[in-house]
This record gives structure tokens, sequence and C-alpha cells, in this order.
């Protein structure tokens, strides 16, 4: 095993996590497992080949059809302390201290602790931030509640796509999503079971039962490891690819001792479908901004058909996480018109049946937290078994009608070249027009541009085509928009706006913006500043 050394002024921090049994633990773990994630990576490479090869869709998988005809195999009950989550926090990088101190204050009932599309994996904000659910798990920071009072954590890895490259375990770079939950589980996981808040886990990107079934048996080694009673873990799958909405039932079915349940988002799941059938015409996805939500058919028929597939199991099924954020004054017709669109929204969730959902801001929790208790009864909505939905595969396939506005062209651009820009910059989310964008909503930005490109489609207003020049041009309109704003980083800027060309004209369609950044030369060398401006921020907030 190799380990880089210790990021600028983490140098305690990395002493508390690398420990000799710490690293004993994590290169066990890692070479016990690394050939079945590099399988089951292939096994995403063979399915997506078979598809284009073959022009087939997706369906429910008839080699499994026994276990969804069953109608007696249930997950396990969740702990307590699940079973009423109502409204997490989402999004929230644990490397960012004083707004994961804010959660842990809040009256939220969970907090979705986010290694993954809210957080930029930088080597120091890796550190950083399993470092601060040390701490909290620990009950080192003052002044915050016992972490058996405190908002559960739910702890989300990175995704299998994502590798650490500052470890390599027998020559080869550690995947990045058991770097992070092997050094959560061994320092946090016993503490957590014994204060009965956890360990609790989110794994994102799942693209099916196989995946499920390789995350249950790292979960079954691990508490054999560290003495912890089977089904000790608890985890939330985030069903967020087109082929995992055909395999939910045996995703819950792997995973039937540790399941926490399913969890359905809007952008990561719309931009499976590009990443899957990208290619054909008959999957042109419209605009976003004007033509996909989650009344659509195709985005009803995946949460109704989530949330009846968990309830039918006994397992729990959250709704996705609410970007908008409130202005600051309260008496404002721009406060009253978010809270307006932010509570539409989350009463299609919870007329459909969810047990819970998720907000960014905050200040949306006690509103939305409300909402909830004013429009359904007790903990959860377990008993809402949504025995009128029947959901068929062309329900899942069915692609909105609509076209392409200039205006929402311009918004994915913004979205990608300042999601590349954030990155550069050591961040994974920023703050555009009114909402947080993260990886999710950067990946569907990028991908329709993409896709836009790829078919030469025609904008509804002047029918002009969208081609790689109009991209440029109007790419270029923004710099100069941006510029003014910039100051010292304008350069950087300029550089995303690069990345982001490369991104959207490639002949194959990266299947991750986060890979395809994380992989990245400029990215990588851009890690050797960031810690010392990670540094200075902080100090400049305690002065503050």
């Amino acid at each position: 095993m190799e380990l880089c050394p210790s990021p600028l002024g983490l140098e305690k921090e990395y002493a508390t996590l690398f420990t000799t049994d710490s690293l004993h633990f994590l290169h066990e773990l890692i070479s016990t497992f690394d050939e079945e994630v590099d399988e089951i990576l292939q096994l995403r490479v063979s399915k997506k080949a078979q598809l284009d090869l073959t022009g087939d869709l997706p369906s429910f998988l008839e080699s499994t059809t026994h276990i969804r005809r069953d109608p007696d195999w249930k997950v396990l009950p969740v702990p307590s302390r699940l079973q009423k989550r109502h409204v997490d926090i989402g999004d929230l990088a644990p490397c960012d201290t004083e707004r994961f101190i804010k959660a842990l204050l809040s009256p939220a009932q969970g907090i979705q602790v986010d290694f993954d599309d809210g957080n930029c994996p930088t080597y120091y904000n890796q550190i950083k931030g399993i470092y601060n659910v040390f701490k909290a798990v620990h009950n080192l920071f003052p002044n915050v509640p016992h972490i058996s009072q405190a908002p559960v954590l739910m702890l989300r890895p990175r995704a299998w796509n994502m590798v650490e490259h500052n470890m390599m375990v027998e020559g080869k770079e550690a995947p990045g999503p058991l770097f992070d939950f092997g050094l959560l589980m061994f320092h946090c996981g016993k503490a957590l079971f014994e204060q009965k808040s956890g360990p609790f886990f989110y794994l994102s990107k799942v693209e099916g039962y196989m995946e499920a079934r390789l995350w249950n048996k790292i979960f079954v080694w691990t508490q054999q490891k560290l003495g912890l009673p089977l089904g000790s873990i608890k985890a939330t799958v985030l069903i967020e690819n087109v082929l995992a909405a055909f395999e939910m039932e045996e995703i819950l079915y792997e995973l039937q001792e540790h399941s926490a349940g399913l969890n359905c988002g809007i952008w990561d799941y719309s931009a499976s479908f590009v990443n899957k059938f990208g290619h054909r015409p008959a999957f042109l996805l419209p605009d976003r901004h004007k033509y996909v939500n989650m009344e659509k058919h195709f985005l009803r028929s995946y949460m109704d058909l989530l949330v009846k597939t968990c309830h039918r199991r006994g397992a729990l099924a959250t709704g996705g996480m609410a970007a908008l954020l409130l202005p600051e004054d309260p008496l404002s017709d721009a406060y009253r018109r978010v809270l307006a669109s932010v509570t539409r929204l989350k009463l299609l969730e919870i007329t459909a049946g969810v047990d819970g959902f998720m907000v960014y801001d905050l200040n949306l929790v006690e509103p939305m937290q409300k909402l909830f208790k004013g429009h359904s009864e007790g903990d959860n909505q377990l008993d809402q078994l949504r025995n009128d939905v029947t959901v068929f595969p062309e329900d899942l396939l069915s692609m909105p009608s609509g076209g392409v506005m200039l205006n929402g062209l311009k918004y994915n651009i913004a979205v990608g070249v300042l999601f590349i820009n954030a990155w550069l910059s050591g961040k994974g989310h920023f703050f555009y027009k009114g909402q947080v964008e993260d990886s999710a909503t950067a990946e569907i930005s990028r991908s329709q541009v993409w896709q836009w490109v790829r078919h030469q489609t025609r904008l509804e207003d002047d029918g002009r085509v969208v081609s790689r020049q109009l991209v440029t041009d109007l790419i270029k309109e923004l710099i100069m928009d941006l510029s003014p704003h910039c100051g010292s980083v304008r350069q950087r800027l300029h550089t995303a706006a690069k990345m982001f060309q490369e991104v959207i004209a490639k002949r194959h369609f990266p299947d991750f913006i986060t890979t395809y950044l994380n992989q990245d030369h400029t990215f990588l060398s851009s890690q050797n500043t960031e810690p010392l401006q990670a540094l200075d921020k902080d100090l400049r907030r305690s002065k503050l």
C-alpha cells in the first residue's frame, strides 16, 4: 500500500485517520473486493455494448421473475431513528465545517453527508470531510447535540466510477467508495451502532442488482471484521439510472438485511437516458427547464413504481432534493414564489406516498416538515401500498414531447461550465440563479447539450441548429457576462469553458462528468494549490 503525504494544514486529521490499524483494515477491504469492483464496471460496459449492438430496450428481467412474484419476502425493519425522516438536508459536503455544524444544530431529521454529488473529491476535502464526521460521531464539536440527539447521519461515499488517486493498493489506485466507506466504518461504525444512530449509508449510481449484491457482501465482511452484528449497516440505494429502475425489487432483495429503502431523484436519472440511449433519435430528451419534471409520465411512473416496490417489501421510499434557495426577505414576493414552488413539487411526492425527501436550504426544513405533517399521518407512509399503480416498461421509457429553447441551452451551458469551474476551485457545488447546482444538474446539463449537438436539434425560438459552433459562441457570451465578476480567477473560468467544449463534442459520450474531470490532468494539477486556498478560507472564517 502507498499513501500520499498529508495535504498542507491537515497533519492532525491525517494522523488521526491513517493509523496503522486503519491502514491494515483498508488494505484488506480493498484487496478483498478490488477484482469484483472491476467486474461490475466491466459488466456496465458489456450491458451498454449489448444494448447498442442489438438496439434492444431494457425490461424487467425474466431470470428474476421468481423474486418479483414471491409475495412473502420483506426487508428487515429499519431502526427507530430511520422510521421518521420526513426532511433531510441534502448535498452537504462535510468538508464545509461551518455548514456541517449548522446542519447538526438544525431541526432536520437527517443529513445526507455527501462525499459524492455535492462534494469535490480532492484529497484535502476527503480527509477534512471524513475527519469532521469523526468529530461529530465522537462528540468533539463544542455546543453541538450528542450524536444520538443530532439529525441522523446518512453517509454517502463516492460512486463506483470514482477512484482515490492518493492511495495505491497492490499497485492499483483505490476505488473511491471503498476508501470513503472503509475509513468511515473503521473510525465511526461501532460508535454509531452503540448510540443507535447508524451506521447508515446512501449508495450512489447503482445500476443493477449485481452491484447491490457486491455492496451487501462488503457490508457482511465489514461487520464481521469490526465485530458488529449482521444487519447493523443500513443503506438507501439511489435509483439514479434507468436500468436500475427495472431491477428495484431485486436490489431490495439483495440488501434485505441491510436495506434502508430506495431513493428517487430527477436529474441523474434523466441524464442516464442520454448515457444509455442518447445516440438514438427516439430518446431525444427535450429542454429540461420547459418539458422535464416529475409530473411527466416517464418520471411519474418511475416514482410511483419506486414507492409501490418499497412499501410492498416494507422498505422506505424517499424523494429527491429541493434545490431552490429561499430569498433572505420572508416578506418579499420572491420568497413566497420560491416557497410555493417547492411546496407544490414536494406535495406531489407526499401524495405519491414517499416517506421523506431532502432540501438544500436549511430554512426550508421547518416549512417542509409542517407540509409533511399536514398531508400525511404517522412517522412514515409505509401503509400506502399503491395498489392502484401498474407500470409497464413502455411507461418508464416514454420520452416527453417538446423541443429546445435558446434559454434552456444557455442555462445548460452555464451550469456545465460553472460546475467545472467549481471543481477546479475544489468545490462540489455552487449557486446560480437562486438554486444550488451540483454534479447531478451538471450531468443532465452537459448530457443534453451533447445530445442536442449529436442530433442537430433545432431551436424552437429561431430554427437555428444546435451545433458545436453555436455552443462555442454561447460559451463566449457567457464568459463575457461573467468576466467582470471573476477578478483574478478569470483564467480558471476560461479553462473550465474549454473543458466543457471538449466534453460536449466527444464522439463517444463520457459516462460521467465526474469521472471525466477526476481523470483530467487540469483538475489533478489544480489540487496542488487547493489545500492552501481552503486553509486560507478557514482562517478567514475563524477571524470573522
